[in-house]
């Protein structure tokens, strides 16, 4: 499977302490390199260090000082063990959640009122995440369920996050080295209503930023925190926002209406596109893109997808959750409305929260991305993230790429405002598209391409304007340490006739493999399975060609991007939770290969043991499935699971539930998830009475009993965080 790059839509359609220092920061970058044709930096929009609460509960006892030292190359200690980044950072915005973010002063600073409260202390030095959980349930979510308040005990007030926000601007400022490090003052917007992703990252171009920053607990919907951003702008700030995980949005991130009801019209459609010029397409959570479910002519859509996500949270698996639909529906709004609220550039992000920006290569993956949750091989291919998702769907995240005139805070902030970015799942390639008339069918150099691109048309992130059928400019160069390059995709999408289409073109392969017919050969380009090394051999290290669109209406809007690396490139590596490093071998029956993209052991089956009661504390461990289920025996099978279960399996439907059957602990549900019987799901879940769920706070509170139980026994109790799996 092909691990991909993504390219943006080409659309067609202050703190008064921190003014000295941003005025300094300000003359410095005027003596920085830069280069009138763009550089390629290479970056992180989202990591969270312990200033994070959650990050915190989860062992995470890193700031933003440390994060920034990690990007730049500096070894720190990581879930107890020294870790290092692989290729320095050109640039980083640590966004830690703005919620909470004043009890970090009090948990982590020694001597700051709140520190030796003892629930303080007992917070600090929880020994386990089922521990630590244990007390955000207690002393935050327990209260917030009741309508009371939030903040535990310790809590100094809004003084408290006045002095956090101070210290994280205070360590932005000491690493922004214009020219060859930038740091971006940056935050986190984390509001999910009904259970609904509609979490944003908050960029600042400057050290002109606000004494404190806007949280969900102020606000929760979207249109407040614009309505925030524009008092910003208002007062000479300069502000934009990122919105992330579409993929667990309920649908909702792209929906037709408002989080009130309200029906889009042009005042929030404009709103929108003005606040949010990007979206994060790939993070450690999963691909935000596309699933091969609704875009089965997608080739590569089945790249990590991180489906278990739509299991948790009451979430609902539909085409509404995914970007590709979302820049679909920008365009019927354009035709409808003359503006496109979901006209994005594309970024790529981790989301880690061990205050490790962009540590994405499988092969340093050893200390995964959520503290104590996923901290060894063994547990991201057995547990579960936090009542959230299977961690065997957790990759090691992606990559934002801007093009900029200089590696500096206002240049590469320009640059993300006009969506002149790309996004890739971590490689480091380099992807420009130009879309015009009159560009050549090749080039002398770089530098005449570039400057061709830029005079004869509009860059990634531009609107073409003309009355002919549009010609893509497309360039992409191999990372210089990874596999060559497969091929060019462009990926289009138009509203005609009261319908949402798209459609894929292959407009270049290595090789000369792309055939009359538009078609591709596949390439043979098998990897070392017993070192990791991949072929050098097959592919192009850089590749340009100029496509021009054989079925454009110019009376019909559409949207184009580049796709996967342009994007797709060779086979580079073994499963992430098995590889070489880890000391780990492939076992039969996992994929034997990734073209850079990636999945765990398969997953088979899982088990719902039900009857309405609680199961007997000594049954408890005859839930735990073993991995392989081809290397078990019938008896070990009867033994476990219940001869019922083990006899009828291979007999169920897939994606749908059948049963009940019996085993020794009472009747069952069994729900096949894909047709590979020789793997099931590393734990059984047990399906009890059901509980009402009436919020999504009330759900917060039982996932902390839910984790804890799962942590202890083995056995993940689902029908209270969905009733469809009830009995």
């Amino acid at each position: 499977m092909k691990r991909p790059n993504f390219l943006p839509l080409i659309g067609i359609g202050a703190l008064l302490a921190t003014t000295a220092t941003g005025a300094l920061a300000q003359a410095t970058e005027a003596n920085a390199p830069t280069n009138p044709l763009k550089e390629a930096y290479f970056g992180e929009q989202h990591v969270h260090t312990g200033v994070s609460m959650d990050a915190f509960i989860g062992g995470n006892r890193l700031t933003p000082d440390d994060a920034y030292r990690f990007a730049k190359g500096e070894e720190i200690m990581v879930n107890g063990s020294l870790h290092k980044i692989k290729r320095p950072l050109d640039f980083v915005a640590v966004t830690d959640h703005s919620e909470f973010m004043g009890e970090a002063y009090s948990l982590m600073t020694e001597g700051a009122p709140g520190y030796d409260d003892e629930i303080a202390v007992a917070f600090r030095t929880a020994p386990d995440l089922e521990t630590a959980l244990g007390l955000y349930g207690k002393y935050v979510l327990t209260p917030l369920a009741g309508g009371g308040d939030p903040h535990p005990p310790f809590f100094q007030g809004e003084e408290a996050i006045k002095t956090t926000w101070q210290k994280n601007v205070e360590a932005t400022e000491k690493h922004y080295q214009p020219g060859t490090f930038t740091t971006i003052h940056a935050y986190e917007w984390t509001s999910a209503p009904g259970g609904s992703n509609q979490h944003r990252n908050v960029f600042f171009r400057d050290a002109n930023v606000p004494e404190m920053p806007f949280s969900s607990n102020e606000g929760g919907d979207p249109e407040q925190l614009w309505a925030w951003m524009q008092a910003q702008r208002d007062d000479g700030k300069k502000v934009f926002a990122i919105p992330h995980n579409s993929n667990e949005s309920k649908g909702l991130l792209f929906a037709e209406a408002s989080l009130t009801g309200v029906p889009i019209g042009q005042e929030y459609a404009e709103t929108r596109a003005s606040m949010e010029p990007l979206i994060e397409m790939m993070q450690v959570k999963g691909n935000s893109e596309v699933v091969p479910n609704f875009w089965p002519n997608d080739e590569f859509a089945d790249f990590e997808n991180a489906v278990s996500i739509q299991r948790f949270s009451g979430r609902g698996f539909v085409k509404e959750n995914f970007v590709r639909y979302g820049l679909g529906r920008g365009i019927k709004y354009n035709a409808d409305l003359g503006v496109k609220p979901f006209k994005y550039g594309f970024v790529g992000g981790t989301d880690s929260h061990n205050g490790t920006p962009s540590n994405v290569e499988e092969d340093n993956f050893m200390v995964g991305s959520h503290g104590y949750a996923d901290q060894t091989a063994e547990i991201r291919s057995t547990s579960v993230l936090e009542g959230e998702m299977q961690i065997s769907d957790v990759n090691p995240g992606a990559l934002t790429a801007v093009w900029a005139e200089s590696n500096t805070r206002g240049a590469i902030w320009d640059s993300m405002m006009a969506k002149e970015t790309f996004a890739t799942s971590g490689p480091r390639m380099k992807v420009r598209v130009f879309a015009g008339q009159g560009f050549a069918e090749s080039y002398d150099s770089y530098d005449s391409m570039v400057t061709d691109g830029y005079a004869k048309g509009v860059p990634m992130g531009g609107d073409y304007t003309g009355t002919e059928a549009p010609q893509f400019l497309v360039w992409a160069m191999k990372d210089p340490i990874g596999p060559n390059l497969d091929r060019i995709q462009i990926i289009k999408g138009w509203y005609e006739n009261g319908e949402m289409k798209d459609t894929i073109y292959d407009v270049a392969a290595s090789g000369d493999r792309l055939q009359a017919d538009g078609s591709v050969t596949p390439v043979d380009a098998p990897i070392n399975m017993e070192t990791g090394e991949f072929n050098t051999e097959k592919g192009d290290p850089e590749r340009m060609t100029v496509w021009t669109d054989p079925d454009w209406p110019p009376d019909v809007g559409a949207f184009y991007y580049a796709h996967r690396g342009t994007a797709a490139r060779l086979p580079s590596r073994a499963p992430r939770f098995l590889h070489p490093a880890a000391g780990y071998r492939v076992p039969a029956g996992a994929p034997p290969a990734c073209r850079g993209r990636g999945r765990g052991v398969g997953s088979g089956a899982r088990v719902v043991a039900g009857g309405g009661g609680e199961v007997p504390p000594g049954q408890r461990g005859k839930l735990a499935m073993p991995t392989d289920w081809a290397l078990t025996s019938a008896r070990a099978r009867g033994n476990s699971f219940g001869g019922g279960i083990a006899d009828t399996l291979s007999e169920r439907p897939v994606a749908t539930w059948s049963g009940p059957v019996r085993s020794g602990l009472g009747m069952h549900l069994v729900l096949v998830t894909e047709n590979q019987p020789e793997h099931l799901a590393p734990f059984g879940y047990v399906s009890l009475s059901p509980l009402p769920v009436e919020t999504l706070i009330a759900l917060s509170i039982l996932l902390v009993a839910v984790e804890a139980i799962h942590r202890k026994d083995g056995i993940y109790i689902e029908s209270a965080l969905d009733p469809q799996y009830s009995l």
